[in-house]
């Protein structure tokens, strides 16, 4: 490793569609009003938005489209041309296909040839393990700008002639839990207008012995008529291992950077619902650190989320201005950490 500085230059995201509250949601589903009573309290996410038409059942846009608009509008705010990247990396739980590689079908639609790219399997860590990628490249002297992809569309996986009311709490969570969207950076060695510089970036698996907290299937011709619900979500494990990773996550950006809780101007926390998020932010202890969080209206995006929160975040840091990061993926427990600083 050469030691190189590495900087974000942008940031940018991509929502399909309008925003879908939780009455609507309810009216689809047949649902009444205390089910809707029971996602405004025990979830606390307001609306999201889904690349899914809930009349017809059709996908209204894809992972690529997501991505790739995405992209395009972080690099014009980069004031930088395909040609400048040097490799792209997409961090995804929900490709469009097992093959070609989504990120191979982004970088062609952008006019992006002949450079590295890297296809992540991860759940909501998966944007901060892209981020990883790219640190190692542009630190390695192998890169100087890699544009960074983070995205999923879940909608896809909605059963919509299911009947919610009979529905398991592991599987019911999902429906209202999750939303679509895809988000961009471009990272590079050159700071650029605008730009703040990555000071600490980590990822890591904890999930040894641990069973896992959330399971999205994939099925193929021979399985697809499993009765194996195609997503699950363990909640209640989520609610008992997340805030303690989160606040771990935290205490080692700090003792490694040196930082004090009062040199934190901004925190992007963990987005897993508006309640967990809520509640994770005052265990965090940062009274005085501005939240930067998107997902009482966007939902939980998974690998977007970090980026729909860095699209914010970034016009923030200027001045010297110091953010920390936390994600905490509940697949298979990962946590995933990064600070920032503004010039």
């Amino acid at each position: 490793m050469t030691g190189r500085d590495v900087y974000i230059r942008s940031a940018a995201s991509a929502l399909p569609g309008p925003p879908l509250d939780n009455a609507a949601l309810a009216e689809r589903f047949g649902m009444d009003a205390l089910w809707q009573q029971w996602v405004d309290v025990f979830i606390g996410t307001a609306s999201r938005h889904l690349a899914l038409d809930l009349d017809s059942g059709k996908l209204t846009v894809s992972l690529a489209d997501l991505a790739e608009e995405a992209g395009r509008t972080a690099l014009d705010r980069a004031g930088l041309a395909p040609g400048q990247v040097d490799a792209v990396v997409l961090g995804t739980a929900t490709p469009d296909r097992l093959m070609p590689a989504t990120v191979n079908v982004v970088a062609d639609r952008l006019g992006i040839d002949g450079v590295r790219s890297f296809q992540l399997q991860s759940g909501c860590s998966g944007a901060v393990q892209a981020l990883d990628v790219a640190q190692q490249l542009l630190r390695s002297g192998s890169a100087r700008t890699v544009l960074v992809l983070g995205g999923d569309v879940i909608a896809r996986f909605y059963d919509l002639d299911t009947d919610l009311r009979a529905t398991a709490p592991a599987e019911l969570v999902n429906y209202v839990l999750f939303g679509d969207a895809a988000g961009a950076a471009v990272v590079s060695t050159e700071p650029g207008p605008g730009a703040v510089s990555v000071r600490a970036l980590f990822t890591r698996l904890v999930g040894l012995g641990r069973e896992p907290g959330a399971v999205l299937e994939w099925f193929g011709p021979a399985d697809r008529d499993s009765d194996r619900p195609a997503a699950t979500e363990d909640y209640k494990a989520i609610e008992k291992h997340v805030p303690a990773m989160a606040g771990e996550v935290l205490e080692e950006l700090l003792d490694g950077l040196g930082w004090a809780r009062e040199d934190v101007d901004l925190l992007l926390p963990p987005q897993l619902s508006g309640r967990m998020t809520r509640l994770i932010t005052e265990g965090l202890g940062l009274p005085d650190a501005e939240a930067v969080s998107c997902v009482d209206d966007a939902g939980n995006c998974g690998n977007a989320i970090v980026f729909l929160q860095l699209e914010r975040a970034l016009a923030r840091l200027a001045g010297g201005r110091r953010a920390v990061g936390i994600s905490i993926e509940s697949s298979k427990w990962l946590k995933a950490g990064f600070a920032l600083e503004g010039s």
